[in-house]
């Protein structure tokens, strides 16, 4: 996947590619050729920082309503010569869940495309779902000849479709077409295969037996890993239903490098649950030092863990990062400081984007450091990811006394639904803006049930419910 390039935070691109409130009402107030042209380039080109889990689509498409904007480069975008060559899910994903948004809107044209790509163009499968939700039986059975062409006859194209009808993450489509005479008996076939397929799996697993011992454990946790598997996870969870207490020595000795790489991570997984108040399973953690390690650490929340965290806070490699994520989580009012200095230290070293921040401004905001509002405001403006953003925008209602007529009112258009939510809580009413957004997103019917709820709150006073 190509590495989105991000516009400066105080660009209309750069807003709408992070999908701030502020770009919507930008958008809004600027020529509307100029939000246009910046609404398709983020459409057509993915910002999201992490494509499957941050929210742009719904954010996009109602910008498209309020522009009345065409679809035409969208169209371009599906079914240019590209889509020949680059069958990528990304490449599409955030055009067709957009197009799926308008259709539920009301747009014929959004629902007309959506049915044209689902019959033929390459990321056919996501274009499906999309019409799965908002299309009736008819514009589904039209669709039956198209896609079930895409699967030759023969036992090669009967194993694909096989695959698809198993994998479909929207099954109404499939289940219309077998009541169909033309094509119920090669569905019916490749839904009982999908099915066999899947008690086959289950009862031919590859993976540890009742009778295996604690060397068995370890044995396989380093076939994984020759296999660029790690499996020092799951293999710390048999290996606390294998080992007896006179298996200890031999955990210990793995813990501090006897047995291997595999065999050391998968002891020190299981003995920061097994021994959590062992001070030398911190020593080992200490001397290890390299990922399998910090990440057994991050699985600590004892008060042995939080001790050790309070000297390794200010180490400048992902053991300190994880002590800091630790007390940023589990730590009380006087590591309130300590947190804060990670959080500065690693604003000033990592930028405003770096996962490290999560934890951080999570924690700013549990333990209501009031002096973070400034470094707080600077990951919220300048941060491309809109989870952490929405996070800051949480960790500002509770340190930041200007947060609910300042921020709080722009987040009531912002992409993430979890972070309207926190608006809908904290905007300011004086603001001339704030009652007309919230009669809307109370009445639309594609708002989360969460925000509204929250909208309806502050609508609605609990004393005339």
């Amino acid at each position: 996947m190509f590495e989105p390039v991000i516009a400066p935070s105080g660009t209309l691109l750069g807003l709408l590619q992070r999908g701030r409130g502020d770009g919507t009402l930008h958008a809004l107030a600027a020529p509307r050729p100029e939000a246009l042209a910046a609404l398709n380039q983020c459409v057509l080109r993915d910002p999201r920082q992490d494509w499957q889990v941050e929210n742009r689509s719904l954010y996009y498409a109602r910008l498209y309503l309020d522009l009345d904007g065409p679809l035409g480069e969208i169209e371009a975008h599906l079914f240019g010569a590209e889509d020949l060559l680059d069958e990528e899910d990304h490449r599409t994903g955030l055009a067709l869940s957009v197009l799926g948004h308008l259709a539920s809107y009301g747009r014929d044209d959004a629902l007309m495309l959506l049915r044209r790509y689902a019959a033929s163009g390459a990321n056919w499968a996501w274009a499906l779902d999309e019409l799965a939700l908002r299309d009736d039986d008819a514009g589904l059975r039209s669709l039956a000849a198209p896609v079930l062409a895409r699967f030759p006859a023969g036992a090669e194209g009967e194993a694909l479709l096989a695959a698809a009808v198993r994998d479909a993450y929207e099954p109404r489509p499939w289940a219309l077409w077998e009541e169909l005479p033309a094509y119920a008996g090669r569905l019916s076939a490749a839904r009982r295969q999908g099915s066999f397929d899947r008690w086959q799996r289950q009862m031919t697993p590859s993976g540890p037996r009742p009778e295996w011992g604690v060397q068995a454990v370890f044995d396989w946790a380093a076939d994984g890993l020759r296999r660029g598997t790690p499996l020092h996870v799951p293999a710390a969870r048999c290996l606390a239903a294998v080992a007896a207490p006179e298996d200890r020595p031999a955990v210990l000795a793995a813990a501090a490098g006897a047995g291997g790489e595999a065999a050391r991570a998968t002891a020190l997984h299981h003995l920061v649950l097994a021994e959590p108040e062992n001070p030398a399973v911190l020593d080992l953690i200490e001397a290890a030092g390299d990922e399998p390690a910090v990440a057994a650490y991050e699985r600590m929340c004892g008060p042995a863990a939080l001790e050790r965290a309070r000297l390794w806070v200010h180490r400048p490699d992902a053991l300190g990062a994880a002590a800091a994520a630790l007390l940023a989580a589990r730590g009380g009012p006087d590591d309130a400081g300590l947190v804060l200095g990670a959080l500065r230290d690693t604003v000033r070293g990592s930028g405003p984007d770096s996962i490290r921040l999560f934890a951080l401004v999570d924690g700013a905001g549990r333990l209501s450091i009031g002096c973070a509002a400034p470094v707080l405001r600077h990951v919220y403006r300048e941060t491309a990811s809109s989870h952490l953003r929405g996070r800051a925008a949480r960790a500002l209602a509770a340190t930041d006394p200007t947060f609910a007529a300042g921020f709080a009112v722009e987040c009531l258009w912002d992409c993430e639904e979890t972070t309207r939510e926190v608006a809908a809580r904290h905007a300011e009413t004086a603001d001339a803006r704030v009652a007309p957004r919230l009669r809307r997103l109370a009445a639309d019917p594609a708002e989360e049930e969460d925000v509204q709820s929250a909208v309806r709150s502050r609508i609605t006073p609990e004393s005339a419910v």
